[in-house]
């Protein structure tokens, strides 16, 4: 069974290193140290049996009340033992205790998703996550096979 935790600062070179190690596939955007610390409260992490990290999940605010899941991240040699679904779990936990009362997700992993009883829905639902991305990152909007997805939880 996953152990998830709050991440803390001595975290951060690790958890950024395991998001980033998934940015050229386009699996996640990319993280520097500077944003895992200044959004160090909305990290939760899985550990191994050494220490290392080897998952993340955070959530970044839309607004006050919607919530983005962002840089989910399982260790390849990890996937597939439940860290993902403990994380997505976690960081609803999370967003159930700030009240927010909807959170969604882009991502490539629609089954996952799905079994954490998230439903498909479309990204124009979310203009300000829209908006964000024509400033930062353009080509996030050309989302591919990546799917929006959305869990109320009221």
């Amino acid at each position: 069974m996953s152990r998830v935790q709050l991440a803390n600062e001595p975290d951060i070179p690790g958890l950024v290193a395991l998001n980033n190690r998934y940015v050229h596939q386009g699996l996640t955007l990319k993280r520097s140290g500077e944003f895992a610390y200044a959004h160090l409260a909305d990290y939760r992490v899985v550990r191994g049996a050494d220490g290392e990290i080897i998952g993340c999940v955070a959530l970044d605010e839309y607004s006050p009340s919607v919530v983005e899941i962002i840089s989910l991240a399982v260790s390849q040699d990890e996937q597939g033992l439940g860290h993902g679904t403990a994380l997505i779990n976690a960081a609803e936990e999370l967003a159930r205790k700030r009240s927010y009362a909807e959170v969604f997700s882009v991502s490539f992993s629609d089954e996952l998703f799905l079994a954490c009883g998230f439903e498909y829905t479309a990204l124009t639902n979310y203009p300000e996550k829209i908006s964000r991305y024509e400033k930062i990152d353009r080509s996030e909007l050309q989302v591919g096979e990546k799917h929006c997805f959305r869990k109320s939880l009221q």
